[in-house]
């Protein structure tokens, strides 16, 4: 792990010039090792960061796994590596080279489960996502992600859905989201300013192989939300929460747990 600079000098503090990946490590094995690497070299590329010529996807894995060790996490654990700027500059830093620091934390449960039976959720209006490539980073500059946990937190749901400057909805708070509709899943499209997700990669993955399931990636508007069979959201490290409620719309959650059981299957061969 790299020693983190003084947060009076540190750009990631200063100016949020960071990105970072959150890890699921299950038994010592970095789960979807290459999709987090690949993100993270092509996120530190597009804010034009210099990658060093040691950080390999091998080196990237040890030191994740070092760091679990060295936390004396032996099955599930959490982990956040967060890459940024050297310190320097102001707006224009002095030089692109980069430092890490990597969070770990011990994960109750190894595989994934569907937790919460009741889950409500609103759509946050005060502030919007930008319909650009920058938004669909896991960069350090998350305001609208925090202010609209707040906002969900004071007015009692569970999570909330932003939308793009279209009034499309783009993603929750922490995650991406999904719906199902008269045998149609549907996910927004990255150009609606949507995160890259990790798990949204898999999860569209496992559903391709679903017969009876049409797999499209499609703008989804409010309206849209009324319609709809089921609604999920998917991180990670916390696979699938399937949403309960929306207003006074209730959904069902049965492609919810065939989706999650296919992804354990997957999984447990890693």
């Amino acid at each position: 792990m790299q020693n983190i600079s003084s947060l009076s000098t540190n750009r990631a503090f200063l100016y949020g010039d960071a990105v970072f990946e959150t890890v699921k490590i299950l038994n010592s094995k970095v789960l979807f090792l290459e999709d987090h690497y690949f993100r993270l070299m092509s996120s530190m590329r597009i804010l034009r960061m210099e990658i060093p010529m040691n950080f390999t996807m091998e080196y990237f894995e040890n030191v994740l796994l070092a760091e679990v060790k060295l936390n004396n996490i032996v099955s599930s654990a959490r982990a956040r590596i967060t890459v940024y700027r050297k310190d320097g500059g102001y707006y224009l830093p002095e030089d692109n080279n980069v430092a890490f620091e990597i969070l770990v934390s011990k994960l109750e449960k190894s595989f994934y489960e569907i937790e919460n039976s009741d889950y409500e959720v609103e759509i946050y209006k005060d502030f919007y996502v930008s319909k650009q490539l920058i938004s669909t980073l896991k960069s350090t500059n998350k305001i609208i992600n925090i202010v609209g946990s707040i906002y969900a937190k004071e007015n009692g749901y569970d999570n909330c859905l932003l939308l793009n400057e279209d009034k499309n909805i783009v993603e929750a708070l922490n995650g991406n989201i999904f719906m199902l509709k008269d045998g149609i899943l549907s996910t927004p499209p990255i150009s609606d300013g949507c995160l890259n997700g990790i798990m949204r990669k898999q999860i569209l993955s496992i559903a391709k192989k679903i017969d009876t399931i049409e797999l499209i990636e499609n703008s989804i508007s409010p309206f849209d939300l009324q319609k709809a069979d089921e609604l999920f959201i998917t991180t990670v490290i916390m696979g699938i929460q399937p949403i309960t409620k929306y207003r006074k719309k209730e959904y069902s959650n049965n492609y919810s747990h065939l989706i999650l059981d296919k992804l354990n299957e997957q999984i447990k061969n890693f």
